[in-house]
């Protein structure tokens, strides 16, 4: 986070390379894994199919490749159209000037290049940042939130989702997906591939040899990567919200549009939350209801009650 005036998060830095290291055990475990399972079918089928699975394999690395490069290079476009955001100008109504001198306020205190700004034409209130460096980012903030929050409030979200961009999120968390999504795609082709479809009953049987330990072996790989990345993912969050606390120093505001924002869904239609589910990894709250935490496992954010203790000893700290 060099260059700004974010506080520095040594657990975060501690949290991605351990991670990435995790990962990167994972990934070479299931590299050995299928080089293992590819030459013990070439030795019981007399090497015939291992090119074509080894030219699967290779089409499934091309196409993660190919995901992971354009999530990095296009985060803020697809965030913006998946949203259905506009950019806007300081000079594009009263809420597009009050929303850019609350970023040039933050950009200011950061000492930070201003990213673009856009609206999201949607009630529920949230927020989010996106965009590899802040040279091409955009944060985005939904007309519910401007409606919801007063001033304070709303800097210390966008000061939160800031942060996200400080710390190049976007960079960290592309990289640390690239297996999840190599495994995710191993599994769907072995369902759709013709590669594991064959034209007979022998061959089916033949090909099951090798079908069911790449189906598991892919199956294990995306849940070990989905939950250390998950794990990262909800720290990246209490992170965010510290550095934008500190920043701002005001804890308290961040807390009360924390808690206002969090209800809020409770009022938002089930299909609304379903649309905007796709951006959860973004928004400053997932959009879910308040109580759905089957699964904070799965969360990409922690839980409102560690997020409003976190920022309870800040203000403690602070004197405030």
């Amino acid at each position: 986070m060099a260059r700004t005036r974010y506080a520095s998060d040594p657990g975060l830095i501690a949290r991605m390379g351990a991670t990435m290291f995790l990962l990167g055990l994972a990934f070479a475990g299931f590299a050995t894994g299928l080089v293992f399972l590819i030459m013990y079918y070439a030795s019981h089928r007399g090497g015939g199919s291992a090119i074509n699975v080894d030219a699967f394999i290779f089409f499934a690395a091309v196409i993660g490749v190919g995901s992971a490069l354009a999530s990095y290079y296009w985060s803020d476009k697809i965030a913006l159209s998946t949203s259905r955001a506009q950019l806007v100008g300081p000079n594009d109504g009263p809420e597009a000037a009050r929303l850019h001198a609350i970023v040039d306020r933050i950009c200011a205190m950061a000492n930070m290049p201003k990213p673009r700004v856009a609206i999201a034409p949607t009630q529920m209130a949230n927020a989010f940042a996106t965009g590899r460096n802040s040279k091409v980012a955009v944060i985005c903030a939904t007309e519910g939130i401007m409606r919801k929050l007063d001033n304070n409030e709303l800097e210390g979200v966008l000061a939160h989702e800031m942060s996200h961009v400080a710390h190049k999120d976007v960079a960290v968390m592309t990289i640390a997906s690239f297996l999840g999504i190599v495994a995710a795609l191993m599994v769907r082709f072995a369902f759709y591939s013709e590669l594991f479809g064959g034209r007979g009953r022998s061959n089916n049987q033949s090909n099951a040899l090798l079908i069911i330990p790449v189906m598991v072996l892919s199956i294990v790989t995306y849940v070990v990567s989905f939950l250390l990345i998950r794990m990262l993912s909800r720290y990246r969050e209490l992170s965010a919200d510290r550095s934008g606390a500190l920043l701002t120093g005001q804890p308290s505001a961040l807390a009360s549009a924390l808690v206002k924002v969090t209800g809020d869904m409770g009022r938002i239609p089930t299909r609304d939350l379903r649309e905007a589910e796709p951006l959860n990894a973004f928004y400053f709250a997932p959009a879910l209801r308040p109580g759905q935490n089957l699964a904070a496992i799965f969360s990409t954010h922690p839980s409102l009650e560690k997020r409003l203790a976190q920022l309870d000893k800040i203000s403690k700290q602070l004197g405030g």
